[in-house]
């Protein structure tokens, strides 16, 4: 690798280094705004973070929309910003996404779908023992069997 080479590296990697300080800043603030109850600009910190990909901002967002706080409440954006969180493995967003989908909000009703994502998350059993009173032994193991498909996709296309 000749200097000039190096350069252009380092010069990535310190921007790199910048990009990611920025986006913790901005995240801290967005956090610090939320706590304060100033949720109007907590939500206008946390979208660009959340379209960036940042799973917290994404979870953040789904639960504004989920509770109307500062923002109209409205259940199908909550469901897509706890998609977006679910999809990259985040826990409480796979937990969240199933309880829209077992009590429909802002997506259809679907006991497989709620049973799959709520298993996923490994929260909350007595929640997915009550969803699961609703369904079939079938409707079960179509769940679990969407479940193990999901994480072999890395829960793209769940």
């Amino acid at each position: 690798m000749n200097l000039l080479q190096k350069q252009v590296m380092l010069g990535g990697v310190c921007l790199l280094a910048w990009a990611s300080q920025a986006m913790a800043d901005a995240l801290s603030d967005a956090k610090s705004a939320y706590a304060a109850g100033d949720y109007v600009q907590a939500e206008k910190l946390y979208k660009p973070l959340a379209k960036q990909g940042n799973v917290k901002a994404q979870l953040s967002l789904g639960m504004m929309y989920d509770l109307g706080l500062g923002v109209p409440q409205d259940y199908k954006e909550a469901a897509n910003w706890y998609r977006l969180a679910a999809e990259k493995g985040d826990k409480e967003g796979q937990y969240n996404l199933g309880i829209m989908y077992a009590r429909e909000l802002g997506v259809p009703q679907d006991y497989i779908l709620a049973h799959m994502w709520m298993s996923l998350s490994g929260k909350y059993p007595a929640e997915l023992a009550f969803v699961a009173k609703q369904m079939s032994a079938e409707q079960i193991a179509k769940a679990q069997e969407l479940g193990i498909q999901c994480i072999a996709n890395k829960f793209k296309g769940c």
